[in-house]
């Protein structure tokens, strides 16, 4: 049996220069990213994918997340998933202040953190979601874990 074809990923990455130091720029290769994002999708996922990656500064965080969130500070990722019915069209908005004052707490390194928040995006962008039941929450994370254990990281949940 022949292994599913990869889907065709388009992936656009925009970094704020002002806001995005360079030890991230240095993560946030986009060959690197695609293959983080390829990982999180669904073996039926639609054959053409959209996704446009920004880094944002904490202005532009905020700001996102109280116009859509309607929560005002900054977040460390948000997903905007447009619906296309011919493919998955979405924009993951991932915050480098506040993804680098997590790794930072968490006593993770930051190649690690991103990698996990595109993947928590990524998952996003295809309909799962952590906030409406625990048993979706256990999903998702469990999900998110196997992924993360794949490509060589450590579990992110794992305190």
């Amino acid at each position: 049996m022949k292994p599913a074809p990869l889907p065709d990923l388009d992936l656009c990455l925009q970094l704020d220069d002002a806001a995005v130091p360079p030890e991230h720029r240095k993560v946030l290769r986009p060959s690197q990213l695609k293959k983080w994002v390829l990982y999180a999708l669904a073996p039926q996922a639609a054959q053409t994918i959209e996704i446009t990656v920004r880094v944002v500064g904490l202005a532009e965080g905020r700001q996102l997340n109280r116009q859509f969130r309607g929560q005002n500070h900054a977040t460390n990722v948000l997903t905007f998933d447009y619906g296309d019915p011919q493919g998955l069209s979405a924009d993951l908005v991932l915050c480098a202040p506040v993804v680098e004052r997590e790794a930072e707490a968490q006593g993770k390194r930051l190649k690690a953190h991103y990698a996990h928040l595109l993947i928590h995006g990524t998952l996003h962008a295809q309909g799962y979601e952590h906030d409406t039941s625990a048993q979706d929450a256990e999903e998702m994370e469990a999900l998110e874990m196997l992924l993360m254990l794949s490509l060589g990281f450590d579990n992110p949940y794992q305190d």
